[in-house]
């Protein structure tokens, strides 16, 4: 190998979403509403809950971790896309893309883990409702939170070091808004194919794994809902599940098509829209499905409301 590809890469140049100064203003003013937005919403949902003491339930808890979780998610990206959009320049230190794909990489995998144990929650608290407090008492719902966040970082720790195992000498260029792990693989020196094996597995693990959890437990619901003699038990039941289907749909339709279809990484402009969705779109949508249809938000809003008017009229 000549001396000058012996060079190591001390930055990554990303492409960004475009290369148009009017289209770089344009989407700069769009993604800086839906940071502001997004974190409005999940914020508004962790204060929700942590006031009313209706919300304070097991459901809600996990809730909350959730919103936590896309806060997290998106100031990890969103505030590094607008600097890059303002200055026209996507160049990002190797030191900061690394700390990046790890945080998306384990917030990601965190929040699969996550949504299949609300999943696992709902199945308890529709088909087990005699036993869903015992079953689901405060130290199980710690235990639970703390086992997806613990399992998220873990599997994303596995896959960032394997990555940076290898040498970065060539091509820093990389086709994307943010530093996501299969399109940084590409770009190493070295053949990568066993790190892509460990790669796939692992994203097969976290995602398939607890989707079979969230289908095994919806199938057991559905089959216990169409049992229920009561009408208004099956709508009940119905409208609880259907906010956290969406979003499931919505997140692992994305993610699966980034990271287990064939050409993992490609770095092509169709990666560059899917990431979109479960980068952008997925974190603002959370709070707003949640909480549309869901009658306990609205009764807690109206009692957040109602303290305030009466606070002013003191």
């Amino acid at each position: 190998m000549k001396a000058e590809n012996l060079t190591s890469v001390t930055e990554f140049i990303l492409m960004g979403l475009s290369s148009h100064h009017k289209t770089q203003i344009l989407l700069f003013v769009i993604i800086f509403l839906v940071y502001l937005l997004t974190v409005l919403g999940n914020l508004t949902v962790i204060l929700l809950v942590q006031a009313d003491t209706h919300l304070q339930t097991p459901m809600y808890y996990f809730l909350t971790h959730l919103s936590g979780l896309e806060i997290c998610y998106i100031t990890t990206t969103l505030p590094q896309v607008l600097t890059h959009l303002m200055a026209g320049n996507g160049a990002i230190s190797f030191l900061r893309c690394a700390i990046q794909m790890h945080m998306l990489s384990s917030l990601g995998g965190t929040e699969c883990f996550l949504l299949g144990v609300m999943a696992y929650d709902r199945y308890l608290a529709i088909c087990h409702p005699l036993l869903y407090t015992i079953a689901m008492g405060r130290w199980r719902q710690l235990q639970l939170a703390l086992a997806s966040w613990v399992s998220g970082f873990l599997c994303s720790t596995i896959n960032a070091s394997c990555t940076f195992s290898y040498p970065y000498c060539g091509p820093n260029h990389i086709n994307h808004f943010v530093c996501e792990l299969p399109v940084v693989l590409k770009l190493a020196c070295a053949d990568t194919s066993v790190t892509e094996i460990v790669i796939s597995g692992t994203s097969a693990l976290i995602v398939l794994g607890s989707l079979s959890v969230i289908l095994t437990s919806y199938g057991l619901i559905l089959s216990s809902v169409l049992k229920m003699q009561s009408v208004a038990g099956m709508r009940k039941a119905f409208s609880t599940c259907a906010s956290h289907l969406a979003v499931v749909t919505l997140f692992y339709g994305t993610v699966i098509t980034m990271y287990l279809r064939p050409g993992l990484g490609s770095g092509s402009d169709f990666d560059k829209k899917i990431a979109v969705f479960y980068i952008m779109v997925t974190p603002l949508l959370n709070p707003i499905i949640y909480c549309l249809r869901n009658k306990d938000i609205h009764a807690a809003v109206a009692k957040v409301l109602q303290r305030l008017v009466f606070l002013q009229k003191r």
